[in-house]
């Protein structure tokens, strides 16, 4: 009698397991149809991209971003739609930098550079010296104040070819551009080049953070990215003849901070309405494009989640927002303030998501939690699998999330295919033109269904279980 009652059991769970499958499978199916005939992201990025543009922080276009992001938000008919007031810093890139390199007196070859953000103005004529190349900060201390002072430090290491993981590659050459400056003004240099983070050859120079750290203001020298084939260009000719100069001439300026927003939408959860989970992207960019993958594509995604929970009739148990996170590139402010006013006032994030990585075809998605969180998503594979979303792998979520992380909650990253995406990022060819729709409400839905999954089972596995199977 006991086996039979087992059996019986068993046979129970198994047909609540298959219904849950069954009627998840059909709510994700809904979301992406949803997405795929009736999405909303693709209209917005074009309004954000080619009626606003580039959204450096503290700049005219942040502000119409804001305002505009608001509005549409406003339209959804959510519970709740409001601004959060952050200080963020304000850098002026001023008239279009120029740069050539000299061969011989009189001889000189134009190449495309832009300052990094962040940067001083090199002096009104600009700055003309001799060049000294490099691969890493080991190769620069190796020549030592006798080989540096007074030149050009160009920084050289390219992207890692053979790295799958487009991310992994940044990761490994982004210090040159990051703290480049500081280690060259240590001996003396009077400029830095740096080679652009991008796996392709062309002519587009990639812009991206730098830092002065504590240096002294007088002692700060002008950073600027030039493009790889620009790169490729000065690195021959070096070897060729050691005596070339490098001219360049840029006329940034920071300026005081200003106010700006993140800007935040609410629907409230119906049972559990003080557990937040939220969705997001950056809604500041930097300025030589339109930032439509960097970061449009996560804005108008992460807004269109929650439109698709309400057009797909899924009601949440937990309250769900969208933040729209202000100054990500050159500060981090957004997200450090919506972590600290959530501090402040006690609210218990269970779940974070946030798109950062462009907007091409979805893969899956990293996340950032506890084993037992780990294994109840990879029991939702399945449900994924007829939409091709394979990747499952813990590891990064987002920079804009990462101070929400507790020991409990889980922070997850969009992982689109990433093999273009450094082909646009920080660049002028980030613009509206290189989004796909259908990759763009792809990712959308993608985002939907995983947010619709952790609000149904919450993200204590255990608990979950035990409802199932009641």
């Amino acid at each position: 009698m006991n086996r039979l009652r087992l059996m019986v059991g068993l046979l129970g769970i198994c047909f609540s397991l298959n219904i849950y499958a069954q009627n998840d499978a059909e709510v994700l199916k809904k979301i992406y149809y949803n997405a795929l005939t009736n999405g909303k992201s693709y209209e917005w990025l074009d309004y954000l991209s080619n009626q606003i543009g580039g959204r450096l922080s503290g700049s005219l276009n942040a502000e119409k971003a804001v305002k505009y992001t608001k509005e549409e938000l406003d339209k959804l008919g959510l519970d709740k739609v409001w601004l959060q007031p952050v200080m963020v810093p304000k850098w002026v890139r001023g008239f279009k930098e120029y740069a050539f390199i000299e061969s011989e007196k009189g001889k000189t070859i134009t190449v495309n550079i832009c300052a990094l953000g962040g940067s001083i103005a090199t002096p009104a004529l600009g700055i003309k010296a001799d060049v000294v190349e490099v691969k890493n900060f080991k190769e620069l201390d190796s020549l030592g104040k006798e080989h540096v002072e007074g030149k050009i430090i160009f920084y050289n290491r390219p992207m890692q070819p053979d790295l799958i993981n487009t991310f992994e590659a940044y990761g490994g050459c982004v210090n040159q551009r990051y703290n480049g400056a500081v280690e060259a003004a240590k001996y003396g240099a009077v400029g830095v080049i740096v080679r652009s983070m991008n796996l392709r050859l062309d002519d587009f120079p990639h812009t991206g953070s730098m830092t002065y750290a504590d240096l002294p203001v007088e002692k700060r020298i002008p950073s600027a990215a030039i493009s790889t084939n620009g790169a490729e260009l000065l690195s021959t000719m070096l070897t060729l003849n050691k005596s070339i100069k490098f001219y360049f001439k840029q006329n940034c300026k920071q300026l005081k901070d200003v106010q700006s927003y993140n800007v935040i939408g609410e629907i409230t959860g119906s049972e559990f309405p003080r557990e937040f989970m939220i969705v997001g992207g950056h809604l500041d960019s930097w300025d030589l494009g339109d930032g439509s993958h960097d970061d449009g594509a996560g804005v108008v995604q992460s807004m269109d989640v929650l439109r698709l929970l309400k057009a797909s009739g899924i009601k949440p148990k937990r309250s769900i927002r969208v933040v729209l996170f202000m100054n990500e590139e050159n500060g981090l402010r957004g997200g450090k303030k919506y972590a600290e006013v959530a501090k402040k006032k006690g609210e218990n994030h269970v779940f974070a998501l946030e798109s950062d990585a462009g907007g091409f075809t979805p893969r899956g998605f990293s996340f950032d939690c506890t084993d037992a969180s780990f294994d109840q998503v990879l029991s939702w594979k399945p449900l994924f699998k007829p939409y091709l979303i394979h990747y499952f792998e813990k590891g990064g979520s987002g920079a804009d999330v990462g101070p929400l992380k507790t020991k409990t909650n889980v922070l997850a990253g969009l992982r689109p295919d990433s093999q273009r995406y450094f082909d646009h990022h920080h660049a002028s060819s980030d613009t509206f033109d290189a989004v796909n729709k259908r990759e763009l409400e792809l990712g959308a839905a993608t985002m939907t269904s995983l947010v619709y999954l952790f609000d149904k089972y919450g993200v204590n596995p255990i608990a979950s279980q035990e409802k199932l199977k009641k």
